[in-house]
């Protein structure tokens, strides 16, 4: 056991030779009996390839770091102390804009989920902090009573209840990590640190995780419409994938309307004209069947593209909480009924096809 207010001596004990490691764990003698890990700035190999394995969606549940105070460095009672969430990438990247300022970073548990959905979700949010802050006795480490959030959690945070429960005030840092210690100069931030900003390259770090969570999915279409419709049915199915998760984001300010799900249902149309116009032009069928066949891409690819595009209001500057709780109720079942009508559509001329009746 070593003392809490010792933080050269945990370090010591806890870390001597330890540099290759993001953190190891040493338990701090308090009345609140509260566990301080002790964190390097150094961002390992590893660290970095969870990072990339955490953009791409692959084992979404484990990018976690264990709730609860970290240091940073050799802090005393008077180093500043900033919040974050248990989501590796968002930890690391404050841990590693701050390389080389003593400091605590209080990790809230917000169930391995970033800063500004957590804060949307409630996970980052006014209890999780207070709790944190009481369990691990922040109250007898530190001497002032101020904690550094970042901007995007303010919608999750009710500083006066903070305030009024703990005694510490929360103030709020840049929108970017990188930013934090150009704000440590003077605790002003500017209108630059102020921006939130959502650019092409923003949009499209998103979409290998997008793309991961339909992967199998769109890998057994493919296949199944390979065999049952032939190469351009099983096309039109990764072209509907290929909208959602990458057009999308990419033309995402240029799309008109508000709404991201209309704004899917758009670029749908667009990129199932083509598929429309060659399935409607197939000879051998009357013409009615050929408009009902030219019918089926607009039925389904539409959809499809404005569910993936849906997805996007999550992490985006452009959605509200309350916008998209409307857009759900509101355009999920007209997604669910375009499906079902091309669908049953399809499998209704198919059968009139082995039938010869077109």
């Amino acid at each position: 056991m070593t003392d809490a207010t010792s933080p050269e001596n945990t370090r010591q004990s806890c870390c001597e030779g330890d540099r290759k490691k993001s953190s190891c764990r040493c338990f701090v003698n308090t009345d609140s009996e509260a566990i301080i890990r002790t964190t390097t700035d150094f961002i390992t190999f590893e660290n970095r390839w969870d990072h990339f394995l955490a953009r791409c969606g692959i084992n979404r549940s484990g990018h976690i770091v264990a709730p609860g105070l970290y240091r940073l460095g050799n802090p005393t009672t008077d180093s500043p102390v900033f919040a974050s969430a248990n989501y590796t990438l968002s930890f690391d990247a404050l841990r590693e804009a701050i390389a080389g300022i003593d400091a605590y970073i209080l990790v809230l548990d917000t169930k391995g989920i970033n800063v500004w959905c957590a804060a949307g979700k409630g996970t980052f949010g006014t209890d999780e902090l207070i709790h944190r802050i009481g369990v691990t006795g922040l109250s007898k480490i530190v001497s002032h009573r101020k904690i550094i959030l970042p901007q995007l959690g303010a919608p999750g945070i009710s500083a006066h209840e903070v305030s009024g429960q703990s005694g510490f005030m929360v103030e709020y840092g840049p929108v970017r990590a990188k930013d934090v210690p150009a704000y440590l100069a003077t605790h002003v931030a500017t209108r630059d640190m102020r921006t939130v900003r959502f650019t092409l390259a923003d949009r499209l770090v998103l979409t290998p995780v997008e793309l991961a969570h339909v992967l199998l999915p769109l890998i057994a279409a493919t296949v199944a419409l390979y065999f049952l419709a032939g190469f351009v049915a099983s096309l039109g199915a990764v072209t509907a994938v290929l909208a959602g998760t990458v057009l999308f984001p990419a033309l995402l300010p240029i799309i008109p309307t508000r709404d991201f799900s209309t704004k899917g249902f758009i670029l749908g149309i667009i990129v199932a004209l083509p598929f429309s116009v060659f399935f409607a032009l197939v000879k051998g069928m009357s013409g009615v069947a050929q408009i009902f066949t030219g019918l089926i891409p607009l039925l389904i690819i539409p959809p499809v593209t404005a569910y993936l595009a849906l997805n996007f209001t999550g992490s985006s500057t452009f959605t509200s909480r309350t916008g998209v709780k409307k857009e759900i109720f509101r355009y999920v079942p007209v997604m669910v009924l375009m499906i079902s009508m091309g669908i049953v559509l399809a499998i209704a001329l198919g059968m009139f096809r082995v039938l010869g009746g077109v």
